[in-house]
């Protein structure tokens, strides 16, 4: 009797040892697709032609881990107001975000999915484009626009304060520039003031391209330019600039988010460079969700 007790314990054992490590891999695999389903594996962006839209819609394409999924756009605003509330009940969430951008300030614990694919591409810059002949027929504007540059958190702090404090962006620039007399300083050195030149800066609507363009229109009507500020969708402000319709922007995120508009112009407007470095886009999720790459996702099928 002792000895078949010993054998059926054994038994036992080894039946409670096999359900243990069952249960551990039926627990993986819904931490694996867990976060897939608590999202019903959606993407939630910004408005449709946004270069991170296409980028995302690319992305889709390329991984199996998001075959299935959804993008759903709608506006900037929209995005932001779909993070806040995921944020505050901490709940999943998985948004195409960039930076620099407000939420990363107003939640620094938020983090980029890895894109092994590279399909987002690495640290991106935004580049100041002015249209053919500007040189010419406005040096002084040309040189204004060619010096212009400034740091991630910069552009930041003025989206933020907008954002916490309602007070609209091209309003806090003004406060900005005020504030900030030595960097302004670098983009007027050498420059010579004038008497109403007018320049138009054509520009996207959303507020990272808002700050910069209200910044510089503050800077340079304090030099005696009429600035006009064009927000438009991305491909006509390419379209803008190439075709001489505007002077310049200072919206061309580069080398990955804005390429198909950039290769396709390239050769119609002069490329002054980066006005910020630093940038980035990609897809991004809170913190406290146990995930690191876009292929720990799960396909919807």
């Amino acid at each position: 009797m002792k000895r078949f007790s010993l054998v059926i314990g054994l038994i036992a054992a080894l039946v409670l040892a096999g359900c243990g490590d069952s249960s551990s891999e039926q627990k993986n695999d819904s931490n694996e697709t867990g976060n897939s389903k608590a999202v019903n594996y959606t993407i939630t962006g910004i408005e449709p032609g946004a270069g991170i839209t296409v980028t995302t819609e690319k992305a889709i394409e390329a991984y199996d881990s998001l075959h299935g999924w959804t993008l759903e756009q709608s506006s900037t605003a929209a995005m932001a107001i779909e993070l806040d509330k995921a944020m505050k009940a901490r709940k999943p969430i998985i948004i195409t975000g960039w930076n620099p951008h407000w939420t990363f300030a107003k939640y620094p614990d938020m983090k980029y999915l890895e894109d092994p694919k590279g399909i987002y591409g690495g640290v991106e810059e935004i580049r100041t484009l002015a249209r053919k002949g500007l040189q010419e027929d406005k040096p002084e504007a040309y040189k204004i626009l060619d010096q212009f540059h400034w740091e991630v958190e910069d552009m930041e702090e003025i989206m933020y304060e907008s954002n916490e404090t309602g007070e609209d962006i091209a309003e806090v620039a003004k406060k900005w520039v005020a504030n900030n007399s030595d960097k302004v300083k670098e983009w007027t050195e050498g420059i010579n003031d004038v008497d109403g030149v007018k320049i138009e800066l054509v520009s996207t609507p959303w507020d990272s391209e808002r700050a910069s363009a209200s910044v510089l229109k503050e800077v340079m009507e304090q030099k005696g330019f009429q600035v006009s500020i064009t927000p438009v969708d991305v491909a006509v402000m390419f379209e803008s600039i190439a075709g001489g319709d505007g002077d310049a922007t200072l919206a061309a995120w580069l080398p990955i988010t804005h390429k198909d508009f950039y290769d396709s112009y390239k050769d119609d407007f002069d490329d002054l460079g980066a006005n910020l470095e630093g940038a980035k886009i990609g897809l991004v999720v809170p913190a406290y969700m146990d995930i690191d790459s876009i292929e720990d996702l799960e396909p919807n099928e």
